[in-house]
This record gives structure tokens, sequence and C-alpha cells, in this order.
């Protein structure tokens, strides 16, 4: 399986366990333009958390390292990658890249 595959894989797995945890007609799409957060996000900032949480676990089980999603270069970016899945995909990428 390709790494993004992967990613997606480990992305959508943690998507499936906080939609079975949302309140009832809340669900996160598995979709690469699906919005997590923002104006557009249906998440609430501790819901928001756990998903973070979740996909940092997921992400650890399906590559075996040691995964933080968050750290002070987020700070510096021009855009978040925590809008839509699909960022959130792609900045996973770029840190696993990052740490090999």
């Amino acid at each position: 399986m390709a790494e993004r595959e992967r990613v997606e894989k480990a992305v959508f797995e943690a998507i499936d366990e906080m939609n079975s945890q949302l309140p009832k007609g809340i669900v996160i799409d598995k979709s690469a333009d699906a919005a997590l957060y923002g104006t557009t996000g249906k998440l609430e900032s501790l819901d928001f958390v756990a998903l973070i949480v979740e996909v940092e676990t997921k992400i650890q089980n399906e590559f075996g390292v040691d995964f933080m999603l968050t750290d002070e270069n987020l700070l510096s970016k021009e855009k978040s990658p925590f809008v839509t899945v699909g960022s959130l995909v792609e900045h996973i990428q770029d840190v696993l890249e990052e740490n090999e």
C-alpha cells in the first residue's frame, strides 16, 4: 500500500472513531474536501482535539513511529493544515517525510 493510502486509511479510521462519538446528525465526511475545523467545519474545539489525538494514535500504529501533529512550526504556516481532510492528509505526509 502506498504511503498516501496508508495515511488516508489511518485518518479515515480516526474519522470513523470520531463519528461514532459525535452527536446524532453530525458526521465528518471521509473525502479530501470535507471541512474539519474553522467556519465551515463540523467539530467543536474539544471534538477537534479528540480527532487530532485519534489521528496521531492511528498514524503511530500504522507506521510504527512516534508521531505528533502539532508543533511550533504550525504557527508559522500561512494556511492551517487542519481545515480539510485533504490538507490534514498532506500535512501528515509532509511530517512523515521530514522525519524519515
